[in-house]
């Protein structure tokens, strides 16, 4: 909660959620993201160097498929796809694969429980 009064003050976005790991991934409302990033992205340097902390930023979709792709940026996907209870990805090559997929699978879970948090998704598969 602080973290997230910290950069709604700092920038004046409103935060939906802030997941903190290796780097804050900060969850910012729709239409949000121009007033979050700031002028050559000046708030997001401002907030690093107060929290001596990484941060990624994404953009909040009420279209899961959206959703996914706002996380996953900037790897290189073909297609996002829903079928059943999950969500298929198409990397473009072996290299978003693996950067999508992470070592020892952390991304891929990562990416997973973001995504479970706001979507009723059980699986997500990279292909």
């Amino acid at each position: 909660m602080k973290l997230i009064t910290l950069f709604e003050s700092m920038t004046g976005a409103k935060v939906r959620d802030c997941i903190a790991n290796e780097k804050l991934i900060f969850i910012v409302e729709e239409n949000e993201m121009g007033r979050a990033i700031g002028k050559n992205g000046a708030n997001i340097k401002r907030i690093e160097n107060k929290l001596r902390k990484k941060i990624k930023l994404v953009e909040f979709s009420n279209d899961v498929l959206q959703f996914v792709k706002n996380i996953v940026y900037p790897a290189e996907i073909v297609d996002v796809r829903q079928e059943n209870d999950g969500i298929i990805i198409h990397a473009k090559d072996t290299h978003a694969r693996a950067m999508l997929i992470g070592r020892e699978r952390r991304n891929i879970n990562h990416l997973r429980g973001i995504v479970r948090r706001y979507f009723d998704i059980n699986e997500i598969k990279v292909m």
